[in-house]
């Protein structure tokens, strides 16, 4: 395979990068749905029974649509999310519920990222290219309100950044001082895909792998991860931060995975 190829190969999608329009919204609702549509047919041609009525079909869609919006008030809720589902459940957690405080919300002049705080005086850690070029740095903690950031310190190579606000007695999420990264070991992460704000789900680890582009290696996992998941916090088991999200990638095995940083490359170049 020669570089070319294995660029291709290895080719990050970029569009996590991006804010998540109508039109993309309503095709991943419309796959979802489909999904059900056929699950029905399969099981009609297994049992036949009494045809279902379409205008029932759709009655029974609104009312899903208003039953996630209850339970889900701060977020503009859609039926048929499996992720969105996984966090409403993973969110009746008071341990989750904690961490959530943590996690951030950057925004810039025409884009929307994850970050989280590492300490309680405001040290934030993202991804460069959620912070890179952008003059105005606005974050949002979930309780403690909005506060101007600036970039302390930046990793391009390793895609992280480091940003500070002007607070105290901030919460903040602890890292993992020696952390593993077994294969099919079970994650959770944090962050603000699509439109949404807080969203909490799981995945499991895949394995290491190498990207072209990268000289260090990074992680695959298995897990729904969306545009504005960049910055994410990957926890493990004992609620420590073992990664970040930065990308995903359509892989010739795995399908689409996420793509994350080791925490121990931002103790490696933090460091140097």
């Amino acid at each position: 395979m020669d570089k070319n190829e294995q660029d291709k190969h290895d080719m990050i999608d970029n569009d996590l990068y991006e804010e998540f329009d109508d039109e993309e919204l309503y095709e991943l609702v419309e796959a979802e749905r489909q999904k059900v549509l056929l699950k029905e047919k399969n099981d009609k041609e297994k049992k036949p029974k009494r045809p279902f009525p379409k205008w029932a079909f759709w009655l029974i869609a609104i009312a899903m649509f208003f039953n996630v919006f209850a339970l889900l008030p701060q977020t503009f809720s859609i039926p048929a999310i499996e992720f969105l589902k996984t966090s409403a459940a993973l969110s009746t957690s008071e341990t989750v519920q904690q961490q959530k405080q943590a996690v951030v919300v950057i925004e810039t002049e025409n884009s929307k990222g994850t970050g989280f705080a590492i300490s309680s005086d405001g040290i934030i850690l993202t991804n460069y290219h959620v912070i890179e070029d952008k003059n105005a740095l606005t974050v949002a903690f979930p309780e403690d309100g909005l506060f101007q950031a600036k970039v302390i310190e930046t990793y391009p190579t390793i895609d992280l950044a480091v940003i500070e606000v002007d607070g105290e007695d901030l919460p903040y999420l602890p890292l993992a001082k020696n952390p593993t990264y077994e294969s099919g070991k079970a994650i959770s992460f944090i962050g603000n895909p699509l439109k949404f704000n807080g969203i909490a789900n799981e995945g499991n680890i895949i394995h290491y792998m190498q990207l072209s582009s990268w000289d260090e290696a990074v992680i695959m996992i298995e897990a729904p991860v969306y545009r504005g998941n960049s910055g994410s916090p990957i926890l493990n088991q004992d609620g420590e931060v073992i990664g970040i999200i930065f990308a995903t990638l359509n892989h010739d095995t795995y399908g689409r995975v996420g793509l994350f940083i080791p925490i121990s490359l931002y103790y490696q170049y933090h460091s140097e």
